[in-house]
């Protein structure tokens, strides 16, 4: 069975989405060749990427014709089987490559499916509203955050505002030269 790793960039205040749901303090700067080759490294067992229909339309946009020149993940995800948790979208195309499999109904009972049949590691990047139904189902296994040098002062948090007090045990904490933190815990762990 799969551990489910929900992972999103965020400002240092926290904020997953601005205001009109975007990500207005994500900058290029923040980034760099250390932190993309950490990303790497930290995805190197997935097994499988999980999608809501938002953030598929927009790594769809972008990801089936990056190189791995322009970014060094875009083969790891452009490989990687994609799925699509979504009732609204009749298909999941990902340019020239395989398209994504639209997953419908129950958005919890969808991940634990997925779970189920993946080994390793499955990754929910973005995707609030999905994640926070993972976060409240208790079926997610790993937060990965990757901390901006930004502040945005107000937007959508990591988590839902009903989620109980969950303990985190962190994993692994690393600062890059650009100013990028990258935290990750495991959910649920007593410290």
């Amino acid at each position: 069975m799969a551990r489910l790793i929900v992972e999103q960039i965020v400002s240092a205040d926290g904020t997953a989405a601005d205001a009109e749901g975007g990500m207005s303090f994500l900058t290029p700067e923040a980034a760099g060749d250390e932190a993309d080759r950490e990303q790497l490294r930290r995805l190197a067992g997935l097994s499988a990427i999980v999608l809501g229909a938002n953030t598929y339309r927009m790594f769809a946009s972008y990801w089936p014709t990056a190189s791995e020149e322009d970014d060094p993940i875009a083969g790891l995800i452009n490989r990687l089987p994609k799925h699509v948790l979504s009732n609204s979208l009749d298909a999941a195309p990902w340019g020239d490559l395989a398209p994504a499999t639209v997953e419908r109904g129950g958005v919890v009972e969808s991940l634990r499916r997925l779970k189920a049949s993946y080994p390793g590691e499955i990754i929910l990047w973005g995707s609030l509203r999905l994640a926070d139904a993972a976060f409240l189902a208790d079926e997610v296994d790993v937060l990965r955050l990757r901390i901006l040098p930004s502040i945005l002062g107000g937007g959508r948090g990591v988590v839902p505002e009903s989620l109980p007090v969950t303990p985190l045990r962190l994993v692994s904490s690393s600062i890059h030269p650009g100013g990028q933190v990258a935290l990750e815990y495991e959910v649920g762990a007593p410290d």
